[in-house]
Parts: structure tokens; sequence; C-alpha cells
């Protein structure tokens, strides 16, 4: 992703604040710049790095921030900015990898407005939304929402109804999904290459839906973590490939897979014998099987043979750097 100083959206591109029904300023002033550095023996740094740039949205006038978990995992350092050039220091209260989202805590007053959770399973596809950066409306795009759908992400990931708009914004990490009413549907996550009729490839940018974060919100404040079991982890990297195979793309450190010597490229055929073919079939297999540490038998295919083998899940979250109490 591009440093949000680096990029300005083209003027045709940009919201116009005359065609909507609320104060398009003042929700933008609610999305802040973030920065984040995360230490170099970090789980996550091979993958995501140890500098880390995207936005998060003010959603309390307290200074609660919420944005894309990926940017603050494991981060040691936060600093927030605001569309004035206010530049305040903030805390990482929590990550939930079933989401995605994550919450941090800006540690002076940021002097920023507060936007207000809205209904994300109001929207359609056809619904004209605003991709919010930081930065205001020369960092913001008018977008429409062609898709609300599953996502199932490499990385053992799953949600329903993910947001989908077109066109992308270019600085997608953690901008604020803006609906019809003026309040928070959902926060960017990924920027996907989708093959349109006639084989134009079309950018979309993929937005977390906020009524995932409302039932798990209370529980990411007091607990710093969902109050519930958590899930099975392998610690792999997994895709669809053709013929309704999943194929194992990378390892994840020294996780469950690695210790149980899968190698990338193994073909997954089965999951305790229930055939599978897409990830979301994968995922809801594994996570059937009971919660974190829970026996996982995989029916395996390495150059030509099949074979079994039995991987003793984990806890996602003992591998990482726990946020740093304040």
């Amino acid at each position: 992703m591009q440093s949000p100083d680096e990029w300005e959206i083209p003027p045709e591109f940009q919201p116009d604040p005359d065609a909507l029904a609320y104060d398009l300023q003042n929700a933008l002033d609610s999305v802040v710049s973030l920065r984040a550095r995360v230490p170099h023996k970090a789980f996550t740094a091979e993958m995501l790095g140890t500098e880390r740039a995207g936005q998060g949205v003010v959603i309390r006038a307290d200074g609660l921030v919420v944005t894309i978990g990926y940017l603050i995992a494991e981060a040691d350092e936060v600093w927030l900015t605001t569309t004035k050039g206010r530049t305040v220091e903030a805390h990482v209260i929590a990550y939930d990898y079933e989401s995605g989202f994550g919450l941090v805590q800006a540690l002076g007053a940021l002097d920023a407005p507060a936007l207000s959770l809205g209904d994300s399973h109001r929207l359609s596809p056809g619904d004209e939304v605003v991709v919010g950066g930081s930065g205001g409306r020369s960092h913001s795009i008018s977008a429409q929402v062609v898709a609300c759908q599953e996502f199932a992400g490499y990385w053992e990931y799953l949600i329903d109804n993910a947001i989908f708009t077109v066109p992308s914004h270019p600085n997608w990490g953690g901008t604020a999904l803006i609906g019809p009413r003026g309040d928070l549907v959902g926060i960017g996550s990924l920027q996907l290459q989708h093959q349109a009729a006639g084989g134009t490839v079309v950018p979309l940018n993929m937005s977390v839906p906020i009524d995932l974060l409302k039932p798990i919100l209370n529980d990411l404040l007091t607990l710093g973590r969902v109050g519930k079991p958590p899930r099975p982890w392998l610690g792999f990297y997994a895709s669809e490939a053709d013929e309704d195979q999943i194929s194992i793309i990378g390892l994840a450190g020294d996780a469950p897979a690695q210790r149980a010597g899968l190698r990338a490229g193994d073909i997954i055929h089965a999951v305790a014998g229930q055939v599978v073919t897409s990830l979301a079939e994968f995922y809801r297999a594994v996570w059937a099987l009971g919660p974190a540490g829970v026996d996982v038998p995989l029916t395996l295919e390495r150059e030509g043979d099949r074979f079994d083998v039995i991987i003793t899940s984990a806890d996602r979250n003992r591998f990482m750097k726990p946020p740093r109490l304040q």
C-alpha cells in the first residue's frame, strides 16, 4: 500500500458532499491515519513487515479507534494522525482473528468526531457508499456495493457477508466504509482482482462488515479477546487450486502444520474423512471438530501419493506477542 502522503484520488472519483444526505466532512474527520511498528522477532513480522501504515476510524469520544487487525498485530508502537494534523500515540487493545477487527486507544485527545456504527446488513448491491481514507475528500472515493457474500482468506479466515465495492481505493487498509446514512458500515481489508465479463480484470475492495464488531465489542474492551474458546489453528496458508482442490501454499513459522511435517504443495482432500473442495468447506470442517488444541485428521496428497496425518491444532494467540500494557 502507498503512503497516505503520496497519492490523491482524481477529483472525478472523489465523493460529492452535495449529493449526500449527511455531513461528509464530519464523517471523514473521524478517519485517522495509523502507523504501527512491530518488533523484528514478532511472529507476523516476516509476512506483514515491521512498519505498517493504513487508517482507523474513531468510534467513541474518548479516542477508541477501530481498524483492520493486521495493521496492529503484535505492534509495540502505534501513532494516529487526524485530518487536522494532530498526532497522538495509541496502544493496542485487541485483535480479533475471527472477524479481522483491531482496536486501539488513543493516549491523548484526538479532537476528532466519532462515527456511529451503522447496520451493514442493510447494504445491497447497487448501494452508493464512500470509502473514506485519512486526509479528507482527496483521499476518499465514491464507490458502489457490488456484492455482499462469503469470503474465505488463505490465512485460515472466513466471514459471511463481506462487502465488495468498486472502484477500488488505492490505500485500502483500515478505510471507513461509510453507508448511505453517513454511519460506519465496514472497515477496509483487502484489494482483490475480479475477472468481469469479457475477461476484463477489475480491482475490488473487500471490507469487513461492522455488524461483526457489535456483539464482540464489549468483550474486546474488557477482556482483550472474545469470551469464548478460540478456534483451532493449523498455521498454514492455502488456496483453492484447479479441479476443486485445496493446496497448501506456505507455512506459518513454527506452527502446528510445520511441526506435523506438512509442505507447500500438499493437496488437502479431507478433514476427518469429510471430503472438502473449497476453503470455506475446509475451515468449517476443521472448526467443527472442537476448540483450539483438538486433533485434526487430514487426508493429503503429495507428489501423487495419498496419506493421512493428524495435526494437533493450537490457539493462534499463543504465537503472537501480546499487547503492551499501559
